[in-house]
């Protein structure tokens, strides 16, 4: 399951052989990856520096943990996910508003955010995904945006390929209806 590499840091962050050089070999390895993850669930790039830094944290923390039976990855976009769904309720909680008023705000803001580099196009396909349900809006994520296979994606969300797909085709099909009405792309 575990690449060469993932298996040579693993076992020094578990050894505590160099863990400081493992863990920054860690971080270098998925903290591409893993931003563009959790910025895909944000929209923010500071919260999602904040949520990052969180999850290199637990994994750090909880390495002795992993059980390497899945892809370090796959474990550590379990974790980053997790860091990212609490991190929206919390913000919704304190902000008093429910997590689609959330995602809305989100999308508003994601118009005037420097580091969003998207057209009307984009900007309504993120307007379409957040109308998802949560499980199919992290599916077609982890799909779309940063071409996961489904295999990979069952295992970093736990769920049989089977339902992911149907998951993804179901995604598919709404995101192509609220586009097809979305008035900003009609104007």
């Amino acid at each position: 399951m575990l690449t060469d590499k993932e298996r040579e840091i693993v076992k020094k962050l578990k050894e505590n052989k160099n863990p400081d050089a493992a863990f920054q070999e860690l971080v270098n390895l998925y903290k591409e990856p893993l931003y563009w993850h959790i910025r895909n669930i944000l929209k923010n790039h500071e919260d999602t520096h904040d949520v990052l830094q969180n999850t290199f944290i637990k994994v750090f923390k909880y390495i002795k943990n992993f059980k390497e039976e899945s892809k370090l990855y796959s474990w550590m976009y379990r974790i980053a996910t997790n860091e990212s769904i609490t991190f929206l309720n919390k913000k919704a909680k304190k902000l008093n508003i429910s997590n689609q008023e959330l995602q809305d705000h989100l999308l508003t803001n994601l118009e005037s955010d420097t580091y969003f580099e998207g057209d009307k196009i984009q900007l309504a396909l993120q307007r379409a995904i957040a109308q998802l349900p949560e499980k199919q809006k992290q599916v077609f994520n982890m799909k779309y945006f940063q071409d996961l296979k489904y295999k990979e994606i069952a295992e970093i969300l736990e769920i049989s390929e089977g339902a992911l797909k149907s998951n993804y085709h179901h995604a598919v099909k709404k995101i192509k209806i609220f586009l097809q009405h979305d008035q900003t792309l009609i104007d």
